[in-house]
């Protein structure tokens, strides 16, 4: 397949507003490759690189060459220079990259080269989130998509699924297992204004779990040998010694653990988020940095263990696995009940202790990977939300020369956008507010439309809110009341926040 027929594609899903049409253009062209490029192509179109890094910025890429006037770049080809481009390292490897990168834009066309350029930026946003790409695939396969995303949630690398699905089926989906060393993608929470509506929810009896304000670790274990992930898959494990020592004492070799590192005051308190993100992030002399901020381990799910796979299995069976598996200082404090009155106090209790809130899960539900399955339901003292900074305000007074009020957007699943619910300039600190304007400046997408700057959709901010009200200023026909930011979650990807469905739940 040629470059050109995916970069045409590109261009008309992000033309196309209808998730449906989407879909279609993703399913027609999927269609068409063959295997050897399939995972190419999903992962092009879901605007990713096989290779994820290659060490192209934007220096690299400011003086191109003039395009061709006849497309014929294989999708092959386009790897094979992007894989060779990684591979330099040592001495000369700037200019022999600089070189690669020419050969590769001299061979394509201006179309294929607006594409390329935006692929290996990363402003490929045309709607073709994992959503609509896994309905893709299920349309190109035949499969069915629920049989798709488990798979997914196994591999968790889209473009290995989706071959899997267009060149072996059902059968081909159902060969994944889930494997230690191999992250997978953490099951997501629902919102919910009260520990009382929460249980109505799930409709019966509940457990009910500290959420903790500490950073989410999934842990595996083969032998001696222990991995940690944090929630965007990424391997942290050098950086938390204490998690590594706590699963290592434990007497199963063969895990996967789902949970959360914290640091504590001495008195058990949590420290601020900021102290255990940065403890968390630290590469440099961790002893050092564990000494001045121990981290202490809870865990709340178990993913396999004793070689079994447990993701099917119902939450509560899964937690009695953990519990015989792990000592109780070692889980996150639980209470089961179906009474409302006791659910409060509970609630009460972790927020006096200096929690977030708590969580309420069904014990039904299954581990459901990578997505907010209804079975998972939050409570916080009050309202808050993951959600996507649209575009940002040049500030006036004192916040002169500063990018300062952000406009807020809750990401739509049938479309694969963003919709805006407001603005906030509240809650920001100085601090913040030189580290957004450099951070801000980076996203712009496009020159300022007066004193707005347009921003790509991939900074995530959590912001507090007083309650949700009709609205007919924004699209989405409803706004945020007095809404605050909270912290900047770099943890999360844009197609993580929260949505426009779990937004309209919370309106009176």
């Amino acid at each position: 397949m040629l470059l050109i027929d995916v970069a045409r594609v590109s261009e008309e899903v992000a033309r196309t507003s209808s998730r449906l049409g989407k879909i279609r253009l993703l399913a027609e062209l999927l269609g068409r490759v063959e295997a050897a490029e399939s995972e190419i192509a999903i992962a092009y179109l879901s605007g990713e690189l096989p290779q994820r890094q290659v060490g192209v910025g934007y220096r690299s890429l400011a003086d191109l060459p003039d395009p061709k006037q006849v497309a014929t770049m294989t999708l092959t080809e386009v790897d094979a220079l992007l894989s060779r481009i990684k591979a330099l390292s040592g001495a000369g490897s700037q200019a022999g990259r600089r070189a690669l990168v020419a050969e590769l834009f001299a061979g394509a066309t201006s179309q294929e080269q607006s594409f390329l350029l935006r692929l290996l930026t990363g402003e490929l946003r045309q709607g073709a989130l994992n959503g609509v790409m896994v309905e893709a695939v299920a349309q190109a396969s035949g499969a069915p998509a629920a049989e798709v995303r488990r798979a997914l949630t196994l591999r968790g690398w889209l473009p290995a699924v989706g071959r899997a699905a267009l060149f072996g089926g059902v059968e081909a989906l159902r060969a994944f297992r889930i494997e230690v060393g191999r992250p997978v993608s953490p099951m997501l929470a629902q919102s919910a204004p009260s520990v009382t509506a929460a249980l109505e929810r799930i409709g019966g009896e509940a457990a009910l779990e500290w959420k903790l304000d500490g950073v989410r670790v999934q842990v595996h274990r083969s032998g001696e040998a222990v991995t940690a992930f944090s929630r965007t898959l990424d391997d942290i494990t050098a950086q938390v010694p204490e998690l590594v020592e706590a699963v290592r004492a434990l007497p199963y070799d063969d895990l996967i653990l789902d949970g959360e590192v914290i640091a504590l005051r001495p008195d058990g308190r949590p420290q601020p988020f900021q102290v255990t993100a940065s403890r968390v992030a630290s590469r440099t002399d961790v002893e050092r940095a564990r000494r001045e901020t121990p981290l202490s381990v809870f865990f709340f799910d178990a993913l396999r263990l004793c070689g079994a796979d447990l993701l099917d299995l119902p939450g509560a069976e899964r937690h009695a696995a953990l519990a015989d598996a792990v000592p109780e200082a070692l889980l996150t404090p639980r209470l089961v009940t179906a009474d409302p009155a006791a659910g409060e106090e509970f609630f009460t209790e972790a927020v006096r202790r200096g929690h977030e809130g708590v969580v309420v899960k069904s014990p039904h539900t299954p581990y459901t990977a990578g997505r907010r399955g209804a079975g998972w339901i939050k409570v916080k003292p009050r309202h808050t939300l993951d959600l996507v900074v649209l575009a940002v305000e040049w500030g006036s007074g004192r916040r002169r020369g500063k990018l300062s009020n952000l406009h807020l957007g809750a990401r739509d699943p049938r479309t694969g956008g963003f919709v805006m619910l407001g603005k906030t300039f509240k809650g920001l600190t100085d601090e913040l507010l030189e580290w957004q304007t450099r951070r801000f400046l980076e996203l712009a997408d496009g020159p300022a439309d007066g004193w707005v700057v347009r921003m790509r959709p991939e900074q995530v901010v959590e912001v507090a809110f007083d309650g949700v009200q009709r609205s007919p200023r924004y699209p989405g026909g409803m706004a945020l009341r007095f809404a605050r930011v909270l912290r900047y979650r770099h943890d999360k990807r844009a197609e993580e926040a929260d949505t426009v469905d779990s937004v309209r739940a919370l309106m009176p």
